[in-house]
């Protein structure tokens, strides 16, 4: 494999495991069943515990799953996965199950880097939508995706476990959607 810093990442391919694609200052990384742990230790910061270790261990291992994550440095987490974000690649579709962005990391970028470097890696697999579901309380979430072209197309009324809807919400990815971030 050739070494990732001989020479800049070609942006339409995604991640492979030990390269990066560089997107700003933080790489996103292509995650693997190694980041089991990260991933479960980020989904208790970020989101309360909301992912089982079974759930994470299939979205790690899984066929047609894509996870990707941002390593960075900080005072709250040395080192360790601040941002994470998963989806499952349908004929050319992509559901992505989870953005998540530890609460020291947040404001800075990572949770859009993130999304879009998804976007992009599920484009380069034949992937032409991208939908998800948000919990309708979340602005910052849905801050996020509107500033990202997502159109809400439905609710799910008590759809998480606090009785919480979620919306619906789909995108066309493009390249020139894309490009133009």
């Amino acid at each position: 494999m050739p070494d990732p810093t001989d020479a800049a990442p070609d942006p339409g391919q995604p991640p492979t495991p030990g390269s990066i694609q560089e997107s700003g200052a933080n790489p996103a990384r292509l995650l693997q069943a190694c980041d089991l742990q990260a991933c479960l230790a980020l989904d208790g910061a970020a989101l309360g515990g909301f992912w089982s270790e079974s759930q994470w261990r299939a979205e790690l291992d899984g066929a047609g799953r894509l996870c990707l994550g941002i390593d960075q440095p900080n005072p709250e987490a040395p080192g360790g996965l601040v941002a994470v974000a998963c989806g499952w690649l349908v004929v050319d579709e992509l559901h992505i199950t989870v953005l998540a962005v530890d609460p020291a990391g947040r404001r800075r970028g990572l949770g859009r880097q993130l999304l879009e470097a998804l976007l992009a890696a599920a484009q380069a697999r034949g992937a032409l939508h991208a939908t998800l579901e948000v919990a309708s309380g979340n602005q910052a979430a849905l801050a996020l995706y509107a500033a990202c072209d997502f159109q809400t197309a439905g609710t799910r009324r008590g759809y998480y476990r606090n009785g919480q809807d979620a919306l619906i919400q789909w995108k066309r990815i493009t390249t020139a959607a894309l490009a133009g971030r």
